[in-house]
């Protein structure tokens, strides 16, 4: 019974506010901008770094070429023996001694070592 009567309470008091003017342009301004430079502010953060970060791997794996040193994701390290950009594959010479090679996906090539990295005398980074 006495749930019954808080919700007539409510009930009434929604009905005696009256609705006022409609929000000018201001006060809705006011109101939604938060909202558009949280979304603003998302994009600088999360958005924008992760397209820069793809545009420079998509450059990276563009100016792949033969004899070029490389590490792929795992971890490897290796030497370009061929790429094939018609099925996305490069195949790495890992070891000179008994000239292994492995076959990956192009993706899958994370750095490009250049000669500072490598060193001046050749020897491959540990």
């Amino acid at each position: 019974m006495l749930y019954s009567c808080q919700l007539f309470n409510f009930a009434s008091l929604l009905a005696a506010a009256e609705p006022g003017p409609p929000p000018g342009p201001l006060e809705l301004l006011i109101t939604y901008l938060p909202m558009v430079l949280i979304v603003f502010a998302a994009w600088m953060l999360l958005y924008r770094p992760e397209r820069e970060r793809m545009r420079k791997q998509r450059e990276l794996l563009a100016g792949i070429k033969k004899n070029d040193r490389v590490v792929t994701a795992s971890g490897i390290c290796g030497t370009v023996a061929s790429v094939d950009r018609e099925h996305d594959r490069v195949v790495l010479k890992v070891d000179e001694g008994s000239n292994a090679k492995i076959t990956f996906t192009l993706a899958s090539v994370s750095q490009v070592l250049t000669e500072s990295d490598t060193g001046s005398t050749g020897e491959r980074p540990v």
